[in-house]
This record gives C-alpha cells, structure tokens and sequence, in this order.
C-alpha cells in the first residue's frame, strides 16, 4: 500500500508540474472558458427579460433591445469558445512534446543496466499512449473550468430566481459529488490496469517487429500472434471492466439532473398558473436546469480524463523519475587534450542483478597504442569488459583507469569520447550512408568520412549504391548485409577518432572469403590506437600484438596468439570450440 501511494503521489506531482509547464496556456484557457460560459448562462436570462418585458408586455422596443443583447452574449460565447479551443489544442500540442521529450531525454541519460531491464516497447509506450493521456488532460483544462464555473453561476441564478424550486434541483448536487469521487478512486486502479496492459502489448510488438527476421527465420508467427491476441484480450476485458463502471454512473449522472427539470416543470407550472411565478422566469428556470445536464455529464467524462491522465503520469514518473546508476562527478578531472590510451582494470568485480558474479578479480593492462586480442568461453564476461571500459557499467568492486584517472572521476562525455566501441550487433539508422558514418562527430567533413570509409573496407561496395554516400539505408540498415553494416559501424568509430577501440566481435557478420579485405583496413586503425579486440575468428585474434584468456571472470593465461598456440591447450581447445559453435 506504501509504495501504491507513493506512486500517486508522484504521478500527482507529475501532473501539477505539467500545468505549471504550460502556465500561461491554462490562464488563456480558463479565461477564455469563463468568458464562455459568461455567454452560456447570460442567455437564458436575456431570454427571460425578453419575454417578461418584450413578449408579455407587447413592447416592441423592448424586445428588440433584449434580443440585441442575446445576439451580443452569442457572439461572446462564440468569440470566447473559439479562443478556448485554440487554447487547447495549444496545451494539448505543447504538453504531448515536453513528455515526450522528458522521457526521451531522461531515456538517453538512464545507464543500460536500466535499459537491459525495461523493453524499448515499455518506453514508447509511456511515450506515446501515456503522454497521449496527460496531453488530453491538459486539453480538457479550459472546458472542464468552465462547466466547474456553470455549476456554480447556474446555481447561483437559479436560487436568485426562486430559492425554494432551486433547492429541489441543487439538494442532488452534493450527493453526485460523493458518487463521483467513488467513481474515480475505482476508475483511477481500472485505469492504471488499462495501461499496463496496454504496455505490454506495446512490448510484443516493438520485440517481434525489431527481430522479425529471426520470427520467421524460425516460424514463431504463429505462437507469437497466439500471445499477442492473448495479450490484447487483456486490454479489452480491462477496457470493458471500465466501460461497466461508466455504464453505472454516466447515466446516473445525466439522470438526475432530468429528475430534478421534472420537478421543476410540475411544480413551477402549478405556480406559473397560479400566478406565482412569472413566464419568463419558469423558461428561463427551465433553460438554466437543462443547462446543468451537459456539464454534469461532461465533468463526469473529465473524472475519467483526469484519472486516466494521474495513472500514465505514474508509469512516466517510473521512468522520469529512475535515477541512473553512473553518477557524473560533481567536480569532474579533465582528461588531456591528447589522450594516450593507457587502460588498466584493476581487481575488476562485477556481477547482474541476480547475483552471478561476472569478473571477479579481473586484472588487465593495455600500453598506450597497444592491441589485445580478449578470447574466452560464452558468458565468461568478454563484452562486459568493454561495457566496463566505455563506463555502459560500473565495476562492484575494483577499478577501471584511463591514463591513470578512475573512470568514475572522469566527465561521462569525455571516456566515451576516448573510447568508442563496434559491437558484434550493428544498429544503423534510416538515413544516409554518410550521415550513419558522421553519426559520432557531425561535424566532420565528406574528405574524413570518405578516409573513414576505406579504412573500413567499406569505400567499395559504398561506391556501388545507388547514390554512393546520399544513399537511405532502409529501417536498421537492412536494406545491407550484415557483413556491411558492421563496416559502416566501424568506419563510425574511425570518424570518431578514439583513443581507446573496442572491437566487440566486430568482424564476426564478415564471411570468411571477404574478411581479408578487412584484417588489412583493421590492421592499419589499430596501429597507434590502443586496441581491444573481442574475436573468436584466429585470423582476426592474430592482428593483436598479444592475447588475454579470460575464464572464471579472471585472466588465466596471456601471451601472443603464435605462442599461446604452441603452448596452451586450454587456447587450442577454446579456438576449436568456438570454431565448431
């Protein structure tokens, strides 16, 4: 229950700092709404007068100048509705982008330790349908404002005109209050469910879309949409279970309000035929209790906005409100204009969240301008040594240096600056070839994305493309092979120009008979950069001026690859497997 409510309340705050964001928007509106409503309610008396001293008293004069002054409380009640709703598409607009915007900013400061537990499909959803709910909220501000003020003036007027027919309609009034804050406690959990749900679906989609190519390599279709359908019965049978509870109080809500009119017609007729009370003002009595209907039945509607609105505010604030574990230091050291690339992991320990233990006592030493090749058994922590050098991670225990500087002391832009990494699994974006190359360094210029590309042998087949360097990779870089796309992924870390490349089992898409092409391109980076090389492919390891074995999260054995071939058997065995797998 502590943590439910601490959720709400955070989602309250959410909410409260989203108007404050569009302050002056919400003025606009709620004025705009007012001035509305000023209209709304001023007619029915204009109504009123026109027939108690126009019609009734057969003065023309009169009549006209009431039916001028109805004409002028229309064109108010136009002019005002007209600016409320530019109001509030406004809000509505500006809202939907600063949540979005929120989520995708935090999103990109958030370590990946955060990303490997919440799906990318959990994140658009919160960035889309949930901010999609607060921006309605925001919307609905200017309208629901001004039914709250029609209540409250209608009210007013009509114990004005006869307080004794009033009290029969307005006694109802606290009644629906009470009904309607029951109403949003249970549709606020519904809500919350709703969205949940909906997230998860989200979640499906965004997985199965990104790897379809393995749901098909594999024939998952049908067990997917199996689980798919499941999941959006979910959302459906959610969705009713709201749709039951507004089926109760939605028309509960506009029934009272005619119960009350029906009362008012009985009575109030008696005593306009009984001369007690005037025509005009039983018409205008009349006007003023259908008036009551609509805005009853919309503020119950906003209930539900409102509701809806708090329940995705709690799940953005899950995400805005995830402190990331990589800590910038207040006072960060200032790495040299020239970095060297002195790297050392010292007594390096590390485990995931359920406990295992990855490194655990992890010492390596890379010399400025020094290449090692990193060989190991799956899950013996290879590309976890390269998420710990470009600080994706921080070490439990131990110490990750650059140049002598711990890691963690250092500015986050200034070691992944130094440091670049191509990992074994390519992401390219749907733009050009060339801008995908810029992507590190946007500023560098056609002549270093062209040296870029040939150094990563990728100058050749770029050349046979449609428009060369213009050409638009489709969605992910698809529209390339894999062997391709990672020579793209590693001329982006040669424009980037680090002091320190990680070659995370970069060649690995590279198929045997064209890994020559690029041993040379690797051959000629590396040389003066210092160098971690993740491979399981002998060729590739050999480019390496030594190699570290890594097992039991430690390093076991060291040496050059030539010398570790002779000597090691555990090496000869590792290679062989890998090979085999």
């Amino acid at each position: 229950m502590g943590e439910h409510d601490a959720q709400r309340r955070a989602a309250w705050r959410f909410v409260r700092a989203v108007i404050r964001s569009q302050s002056a928007g919400v003025i606009g509106a709620a004025l705009s709404g007012l001035l509305w409503q000023v209209g709304a309610v001023a007619a029915p008396l204009m109504v009123k007068q026109a027939i108690d001293r126009g019609v009734l008293t057969r003065d023309h004069s009169a009549l006209l100048i009431w039916l001028g002054a109805l004409l002028f409380v229309g064109l108010l009640e136009m002019a005002a509705g007209a600016v409320r709703h530019l109001y509030a598409i406004r809000n509505r607009a500006r809202s939907d982008a600063r949540v979005r915007d929120a989520i995708f900013a935090h999103a990109l400061r958030l370590d990946a330790s955060y990303h490997d537990r919440v799906g990318p499909g959990e994140l658009m959803s919160r960035a889309s349908s949930d901010s999609e709910q607060v921006a309605r909220m925001m919307d609905s501000i200017g309208h629901t404002i001004g039914y709250v003020l029609t209540v409250f003036a209608v009210a007013v007027v009509l114990l004005v005109i006869d307080w004794k027919l009033a009290l029969i309609v307005l006694i109802p009034l606290p009644l629906i209050s009470l009904a309607g804050w029951g109403y949003s406690r249970r549709y606020h959990a519904q809500s919350e469910r709703l969205q949940a749900a909906w997230g998860n679906a989200a979640s499906l989609v965004e997985e199965t879309v990104a790897g379809i190519r393995v749901v098909k390599g594999i024939g998952a279709g049908r067990p997917l949409a199996g689980d798919f359908r499941a999941r959006s019965a979910r959302i459906v049978e959610r969705a009713l279970d709201i749709a039951r509870l507004d089926a109760v109080f939605m028309p509960t809500l506009e029934f009272l309000p005619l119960l009350g009119l029906l009362a008012v017609l009985w009575l109030g007729g008696r005593r306009v035929i009984a001369g007690d009370l005037s025509l005009g003002s039983f018409v205008a009595f009349n006007a003023y209790v259908a008036m009551l209907v609509w805005p009853l039945r919309v503020l119950g509607q906003r209930v539900t906005t409102l509701q809806k609105a708090v329940g995705a505010s709690a799940r953005i604030s899950e995400v805005l409100e995830a402190e990331p574990k990589l800590r910038e230091p207040r006072h960060p050291i200032k790495l040299e204009q020239a970095v060297r690339g002195d790297v050392r992991l010292a007594d390096v320990r590390f485990g995931h969240e359920d406990g295992h233990p990855v490194l655990d006592g992890l010492d390596l030493h890379l010399a400025p301008g020094e290449s090692l090749a990193l060989v190991g058994p799956t899950g013996s922590g290879k590309s976890t040594v390269a998420g710990l050098l470009a600080r994706l991670y921080d070490p439990d225990e131990g110490a990750v240096l650059l140049d002598g500087h711990n890691v963690r002391d250092l500015a986050l832009g200034d070691v992944r600056k130094a440091v670049a990494l191509v990992f074994e699994e390519t992401f390219l974006f749907s733009d050009t070839v060339a801008e995908n190359i810029r992507f590190a360094r946007p500023n560098a210029n056609d002549e270093e994305i062209s040296r870029a590309a040939e150094l990563a042998g990728a100058a050749a087949f770029i050349a046979d493309l449609p428009d060369g360097y213009e050409t638009v990779l489709g969605e992910r870089g698809f529209s390339l092979s894999g062997g391709q796309r990672q020579r793209i992924a590693i001329a982006r870390a040669i424009v980037a120009d680090p002091a320190v490349l990680v070659l995370d089992d970069a060649t690995s898409a590279v198929d045997a008979t064209k890994e020559h092409e690029i041993r040379a391109a690797l051959t000629t980076v590396m040389q003066g950069r210092t160098t971690l090389v993740i491979a399981h492919r002998p060729a590739t390891i050999a480019l390496a001026d030594r190699v570290a074995v890594l097992d039991g999260g430690r390093i076991v054995e060291q040496g050059t690859h030539a010398d570790l071939l002779r000597g090691s058997a555990r090496y000869r065995a590792l290679l062989a497997l890998e090979a085999v797998a």
